[in-house]
């Protein structure tokens, strides 16, 4: 991201933010390339933010056709009528980005990104996936973390009023101001993969139930080869029983998972938008500070549940890689 300094133009644009994160945090950004897969509402908040902010290029990953369900919580899909003509909902949302900040490069990627090489990942300089599957997570974390660059990989997750969001920055160095002197800091990330391998037994004894709820419906998904959101009440008993596996193998009690909790999840499966807005705001920012270097991030799992307005930051790593 080291090369020209803003325009003209760029500065005159992003003026108000220069004054607040520097001219030089403002050129990293609007250098960066955002790769992005999975436009759902959350993931429409996130990208809207990062375009108003000014990153160089963002680019869209999803091939499914637009539905009505489609319009329940991304705004960046207007509910015209016969509009789309059998659109895909990156085609969609790239219109609508466009309008946002016409100096932010957006496209559109076709195809189904598991099975993009690793170099196709190169490009970028944070990769952000929604709607994926557990495979579909720990495969391209992986592939990110093969690159000779570093590459900042999220996920992101809603379920009716709760969210869940991961961070793996990989070995990742920044500044922070301290009273009046800068500071260098450094923070090593575990993989998706190795922060879901820790055993819950190891684990501090409040972490967030959302972190085992969430973890029990996506390795019900996965077993039953479902798309994320296709699990249901219907499927209640089946991810109780697997809960019941799961906390036997781990030695973690029952009550760590409530059955109304994963009732609750399991109900409401779309998005709730106000939740898309909270957590679509807070990955802009992680986002930001990961291209930009300033600021401490966020280590590396984030959980937002609506129904008691509480947000919570877990630090899910092995002995190696804990702060």
């Amino acid at each position: 991201m080291d090369g020209e300094e803003l325009t003209e133009q760029e500065t005159a644009l992003y003026d108000r933010q220069i004054r607040v994160w520097g001219a030089d945090a403002q050129r990293r950004l609007s250098k960066s390339h955002i790769l992005v897969c999975g436009m759902k509402g959350t993931v429409a908040e996130f990208c809207k933010n990062i375009v108003l902010a000014g990153v160089g290029s963002v680019t869209l990953v999803d091939d499914r056709i637009v539905t009505d369900e489609s319009l329940s919580a991304n705004f960046l899909i207007l509910p015209h009528e016969n509009q789309y003509n059998g659109k895909t909902l990156a085609e969609v949302c790239c219109d609508s980005l466009k309008e946002f900040n016409p100096m932010v490069h957006v496209a559109v990627e076709t195809g189904d990104i598991s099975t993009f090489g690793v170099e196709f990942f190169e490009k970028f300089d944070a990769v952000i996936i929604s709607c994926c599957s557990l495979g579909k997570k720990k495969l391209i974390n992986q592939k990110c973390r093969k690159l000779s660059k570093r590459v900042a990989f999220y996920t992101v997750e809603c379920r009716g009023s709760c969210g869940e969001m991961f961070v793996d920055l990989q070995d990742y160095k920044y500044s922070k101001k301290k009273l009046e002197e800068t500071i260098e800091c450094q923070i090593e990330y575990p993989s998706f993969e190795e922060a879901i391998s820790v055993p819950w037994r190891a684990l501090p004894r409040r972490v967030s139930k959302l972190y085992f709820a969430m973890r029990v419906i996506e390795q019900f998904e996965d077993v039953e080869g479902r798309n994320p959101g296709e699990t249901t009440t219907a499927d209640l008993l089946g991810v109780v029983k697997l809960r019941k596996e799961l906390c036997e193998t781990n030695s973690l009690d029952e009550s760590q998972i409530p059955d109304a909790l994963l009732e609750r999840l399991l109900t409401d499966t779309r998005e709730f938008p106000p939740v898309c807005a909270i957590i679509g705001g807070i990955l802009g920012q992680e986002v930001i500070k990961a291209i930009s270097g300033k600021g401490d991030p966020l280590k590396n799992f984030f959980f937002f549940d609506a129904m008691d307005g509480k947000g919570l930051i877990e630090d899910i790593s092995g002995p190696s890689t804990r702060s």
